[in-house]
Order: structure tokens, then sequence, then C-alpha cells
């Protein structure tokens, strides 16, 4: 079926009505999971790999903390922390994105949310977390990774842990943070308080409860 030049269903202003969709629907789902923590991480990590096995034993951890588990329901750091949570028996959330090569969600999440939209999406990855965990990743975990402290930074959400795991991957980024952003004045010495780095799944739950204990 073709679809008329002039259908106001392909117009911007229409295209709210479905950003709004989103929105409520994620809020209306995950408010009632209780909480979470949102782990990110590559894609392409495969299982063999020891980040993915450190993801998934974090957040089996985590969950028998008595976290929930959100991801972006892909494979990679996604499908390990899924995998973790559920073999924890608690739930395993993955927000998916539709992109024009699809992405199928892993086999492990038990709550799954569909977003035609990043920026609803990534609303929803912090909107409930009580924590973000960081693994190794890509482009898209760098963006999560410097949004999630961006909105601390700017008051515009609550302070939670932020948590990079792999100190040999984290280490080159965060001296050229120091270098360039900090020796630079570009941002101040508290602001480098905002994350931490670990190496192991044992360390990224202490964190998480030292900052809560306080």
């Amino acid at each position: 079926m073709l679809i008329k030049r002039d259908d106001f269903t392909t117009q911007d202003p229409w295209r709210i009505f479905r950003i709004m969709a989103e929105f409520v629907e994620g809020f209306e789902e995950l408010s009632q999971i209780g909480p979470a923590v949102t782990v990110f991480g590559s894609a392409r990590t495969m299982p063999g790999d020891k980040y993915y096995k450190l993801a998934e034993e974090s957040a089996f951890l985590l969950a028998k903390d008595g976290y929930a588990i959100i991801t972006g329901a892909g494979p990679g750091i996604m499908e390990a922390a899924n995998k973790g949570a559920k073999k924890a028996g608690i739930v395993s959330i993955g927000l998916n994105i539709q992109v024009p090569v699809a992405q199928k969600p892993n086999r492990f999440i038990t709550k799954l949310l569909e977003f035609r939209y990043f920026f609803c999406r990534k609303v929803m990855f912090l909107k409930y977390a009580k924590a973000s965990v960081i693994f190794p990743g890509g482009f898209g975990t760098m963006d999560e990774f410097f949004e999630t402290i961006t909105l601390i930074q700017t008051q515009r959400i609550n302070k939670v842990p932020v948590v990079l795991v792999g100190s040999e991957y984290w280490k080159g980024l965060i001296e050229w943070v120091k270098k360039a952003m900090l020796k630079g004045s570009r941002i101040s010495e508290d602001d480098m308080e905002i994350f931490c780095i670990v190496d192991k799944p044992s360390e990224v739950v202490e964190v998480i409860k030292n900052f809560y204990s306080k």
C-alpha cells in the first residue's frame, strides 16, 4: 500500500504520539520493578571473553543482592548480564532498539520493551536505576558512560554509583580525561569522583553497597 505524501501520520507532529507512547509504556513497566542496576557494554563481546564472564558474574551477584538488571537487550555484555540475572532468579530486563540492522533480543530476558527512539530508551536506562555498571564497549557504550556522568555532574539526575569494570581497558581514556580535561580546568576534581574503576564482580557489589550504606 502506497502512503500519500500528505499523509499526516508521516509528519513530525504525529511522531509526538509515538514518542509519548514509548515514554508511557516505559514508565509504566519499569516503575514496578523495584531497585535495579543498568549494565552497559559491547554487543560484540563473545561468550568466551573475560568481560563476558565478569558481566555475568557481576549481574548474578547484584541480582542476589536484590537488584533487577537492565540492559540494552542485545548480545555480548548485555546477554551476559541478563544471563546472570536470570540465573539468580531476578527480573532480567531488556530495552531493545529498532534499528535498520535488526538487533535480536537475547534469550535470557524476562521482561522486554521495544523502542524506536534512542532518546526514549536512554531515559529508561537511568530513570529507575540505582547504579550504572559499564563494561568495555564501543561508541554506544562511550555515549552511555558520558551521558550518565554528565547528567550527574549537571544535577539533572540524582547521584548514583557509576562503576567502570576493567582497569586495563579504561585506563587510557581516564588518563586522557585527567590530562586534557582536568589539567585544562575543563572539569573539576569533584567530577572525577562521579565514577570509579574496579576489576572484580565482588568490587562492583561493594561499591554500590558502600554508596547506599552512607
